[in-house]
């Protein structure tokens, strides 16, 4: 038998995620639920739609969800863990705030969320800390007692999140043809967001020139390009590049895209690429489509090889990393000594996020930080 492990004071993790459609009469509802407040015709999300009808109207996400559900659940039992797993979602069924009810139905009191998305930004951190508030508004209404909720630090450059996209770019450039490889380049790829909106990622002291977004993303791809030059021998040149951009075309968003950067590197003579989605949990709609649908038929056409790296998922060394910081945060709140877990030049993120980290143009009250109404 594993040695108990102590999580408290707290007596449930929860998987909170973004949440994807299961069928094509899903694709547009889950649409509504995403764009909520910004008036789009329906005729226009059924457009934006296309992407999930290729697949069947299925995102791959919740059955990644459930995969990394059950990780973590087979690694806390496996550890000495007594620590329930629930998920919930932020835009699809099962939904954050009917997750969070059952959660407080059971009797739970003290809740750890572990969002799945790693790095500081608004649409990775602070929206997720105000769906949680959304929901404790709404269990308010209803008259339930509230509990404490607290997230889990950004995992980013957590071991357990980087050695597995090491094993990754490793195996993909395995697979390419030997009289390529050493001409390869790693495109670390990661979704595009406004330029404002990188810029202002992170606590005050990190805004500006990319704000946090930027800055970890970088401090991860010079990890793992570094692993590759230690374990190969090879100097391989790489850049930090975007893909499944969104918005309006006359707001700026961080570049370059990752089809016109395939261009640029087929221009200047590079023999491969090694595209790495090291802003992606897990292979949901923009690891499918953006790269291995759209980015892969852009290479073909350039006669570019190019290979897709694999994203964590629910990779046991990941759900050891969740393990980890569940223990780190719970050592924290009982008064002890703990030694974050980190790699690279930034070290561990913050475990409270400050006021004014990550800000929206229009506030909205958000849980689980130090600006909390419900702490």
């Amino acid at each position: 038998m594993p040695d108990v492990l102590d999580a408290s004071p707290y007596d449930a993790l929860l998987l909170l995620s973004f949440g994807g459609p299961e069928g094509p009469d899903d694709v547009v509802p889950f649409l509504e639920n995403v764009t909520r407040g910004r008036g789009i015709p329906t005729e226009r999300l059924k457009e934006v739609g296309q992407h999930y009808f290729l697949f069947g109207g299925v995102s791959p996400i919740n059955d990644q969800n459930r995969a990394l559900l059950e990780a973590l659940r087979k690694d806390f039992a496996e550890h000495g863990l007594d620590l329930p797993v629930y998920w919930g979602n932020r835009n699809w069924a099962p939904y954050l705030t009917d997750t969070l009810r059952e959660m407080v139905r059971d009797g739970h009191r003290r809740i750890l969320v572990l969002a799945t998305s790693a790095y500081a930004s608004y649409s990775g951190c602070r929206q997720y800390r105000e769906n949680l508030a959304d929901a404790l508004a709404a269990l308010e209404a209803e008259g339930l007692e509230l509990p404490k909720i607290d997230k889990l630090r950004h995992y980013f450059n957590h071991p357990g999140f980087v050695e597995p996209m090491i094993d990754g770019v490793l195996e993909s450039l395995a697979d390419l043809p030997e009289d390529v490889r050493a001409g390869a380049h790693i495109a670390f790829t990661t979704h595009s967001i406004p330029t404002a909106a990188a810029d202002a990622s992170g606590p005050v002291e990190d805004h500006g020139d990319g704000g946090a977004y930027v800055r970890q993303h970088l401090d991860v791809a010079h990890l793992i390009a570094d692993a590759v030059r230690e374990r190969t021998g090879l100097e391989l040149p790489w850049q930090l590049v975007y893909q499944s951009r969104s918005g309006a075309p006359h707001i700026p968003w961080l570049e370059p895209d990752i089809c016109d950067h395939l261009e640029e590197r087929k221009a200047a003579g590079v023999s491969a690429v090694v595209m790495a989605p090291i802003g992606f949990v897990s292979d949901h709609m923009e690891v499918l489509y953006d790269l291995d649908t759209e980015a892969k038929a852009k290479a073909q056409e350039l006669g570019l090889p190019v290979r897709r790296s694999a994203t964590v998922g629910a990779d046991p060394r990941f759900a050891a990393a969740v393990r980890d910081l569940v223990l780190e945060r719970a050592g924290l709140e009982r008064g002890q000594e703990v030694t974050p877990c980190a790699l690279g030049a930034l070290g561990a993120s913050h475990q409270l996020c400050p006021v004014g980290c990550c800000p929206s143009r229009a506030p909205r009250p958000a849980a689980a930080g130090a600006d909390s109404p419900y702490a």
